[in-house]
């Protein structure tokens, strides 16, 4: 086989493949077995017509094309291994000369990686926010747990911006009233800028049996967005009771004795928290950082497909929350061409990250162990709450296991990133990337060891499941055998 390379842009390349006949000899025998299968001629059974006959009653040519499509996609892939070309996507590929027991010619455009080295990382400086914990944010964590433990009492007076207030509301238009637009016992929490225009300012000052009129527009049901006249009734006033910062609430919010062992590791937690952005602060500041150094062309349709894969993500999200592009869009105050743009960048940045990651793989001879792959699937079945194997098999059966593998790839190749670069701190304090993350694998051992686990069980369960397999197809060849013996004894029967 002989393979030529054009390069058509710098990320995009012609192969042209001439194929000597007869390497397609395994091809044709499959394909004549494959159309005996399937014609029906007199005095033959299905499979056992001769090559002669298929080409007499069915073609020649229908027999080289069943053959070619068999084998162009192995040919197309030893091409592109004897090259050794990163392709992009599916190929266009183009038979141009079929020329029966003398050649086969085809040619594939498709895009490829663009070729370069990743420049030198080691020491890249980062800079991220300080890890520190105030005394404020402390005491903030703390009223949060409060909160959670907050009571609520009746008040007799008029309601107030924080206050809880029960209340009835209905609606009209046009003087009829709107059913799907009334509710009754709602508790709403005063000064929350509730969906109805103008409900705060009509329940602030109204006490227990006080009503109120407002014009606003209508949020849900059939006439949504339709001005209303709307009737707003409170049942009752209530003000939040927070419990005491004390030894009692300690024991009753958590498993310490006194108030000050909850603050302190409330003060941990948050040192943890903080120390984890860091992190992953540095992780995305050290990428971006290398990307800086790199110059390289983008394939196009490769940007457009994650623009588009983009695009599909915040439709479906949108659709989630009941919300249109347009809303969306007046919430983050852009204008539709603004955002378009932020996404051209963001994908294209993104393209350019996964081509330097997956060249520094190639650079550092990184490879992927199957107990990586196994747990990867293990940590996001756990954020997906799916059982690990129901993953694994999805991700089998279509054929995402690729996509894991070099997911997994660009993690490690990413890590090995921010293992030389120098971290520092906005304060000028120049930090230890792999104390921190000691640290914070030290919380996440028992985490590992289920992981582990469960990354096992997949295992056992693959193998479990490539044995069974391996048990059905050999029995499947031996009943295949043993009926096609039948089946040549009964034929020597007539034949005598």
């Amino acid at each position: 086989m002989k393979t030529d390379v054009e390069e058509l842009t710098p990320t995009r390349v012609k192969l042209t493949v001439e194929v000597p006949f007869d390497e397609l000899k395994p091809n044709l025998d499959k394909a004549y077995q494959e159309i005996s299968r399937q014609v029906r001629i007199k005095g033959f059974r299905p499979g056992k017509v001769p090559a002669r006959l298929i080409d007499q009653y069915v073609g020649r040519g229908a027999v080289l094309q069943e053959a070619v499509n068999d084998a162009l996609p192995e040919l197309y892939g030893r091409a592109v291994e004897e090259k050794e070309i990163f392709v992009l996507g599916q190929p266009d590929v183009e038979v141009t000369e079929l020329d029966d027991n003398e050649k086969f010619a085809f040619t594939a455009e498709v895009d490829i990686r663009p070729k370069f080295d990743v420049p030198d990382y080691d020491g890249l400086e980062v800079v991220v926010e300080d890890a520190e914990v105030t005394d404020e944010k402390v005491a903030e964590t703390l009223d949060t747990l409060r909160e959670r433990f907050a009571s609520l009492t009746t008040v007799e007076r008029a309601a107030e911006k924080g206050d809880f207030a029960t209340i009835d509301i209905s609606a009209e238009t046009e003087g009829e009233s709107v059913e799907d637009a009334a509710t009754t016992g709602f508790s709403y929490e005063v000064g929350s800028e509730g969906a109805i225009e103008g409900l705060d300012e009509a329940v602030t000052g109204l006490s227990a049996g006080e009503s109120k009129t407002f014009s606003s527009k209508l949020v849900g049901g059939e006439k949504a967005g339709e001005d209303a006249e709307i009737t707003v009734t409170v049942q009752s006033v209530k003000v939040k009771d927070l419990p005491e910062a004390d030894d009692e609430f300690a024991q009753l919010a958590s498993e310490f004795d006194t108030i000050d062992e909850l603050r302190e590791d409330v003060r941990t937690r948050l040192g943890r928290q903080v120390r984890m952005q860091q992190l992953s602060d540095a992780r995305d500041k050290a990428l971006e950082a290398l990307l800086e150094k790199v110059e390289i062309p983008l394939p196009d349709a490769v940007v457009q497909q994650e623009i588009d894969r983009r695009y599909q993500q915040l439709e479906q999200q949108l659709q989630m929350a009941g919300m249109t592009k347009a809303d969306y869009l007046k919430d983050e105050e852009k204008s539709e061409e603004d955002f378009d743009q932020e996404v051209r960048d963001a994908s294209a940045l993104a393209v350019k990250g996964g081509f330097v990651l997956d060249q520094l793989a190639v650079q550092e001879e990184l490879g992927v162990e199957n107990e990586e792959l196994s747990e990867y699937v293990v940590t996001q079945a756990m954020q997906m709450g799916v059982a690990p194997q129901q993953l694994a098999q999805y991700l089998t059966e279509n054929n995402q296991l690729p996509a894991i593998v070099s997911e997994v790839l660009r993690s490690k190749a990413l890590n090995l990133i921010v293992e030389h670069i120098v971290l520092k701190t906005e304060s000028g304090e120049t930090l230890d990337v792999e104390a921190i993350q000691r640290e914070l694998n030290g919380d996440t051992v028992e985490a590992g060891e289920d992981v582990a686990e469960e990354a096992q069980e997949i295992a056992d369960v693959a193998a479990d499941a490539d044995a069974a397999a391996e048990a059905d197809r050999e029995e499947a060849q031996e009943a295949n055998a043993e009926a096609e013996a039948a089946a040549e004894a009964e034929e020597g029967k007539k034949d005598a």
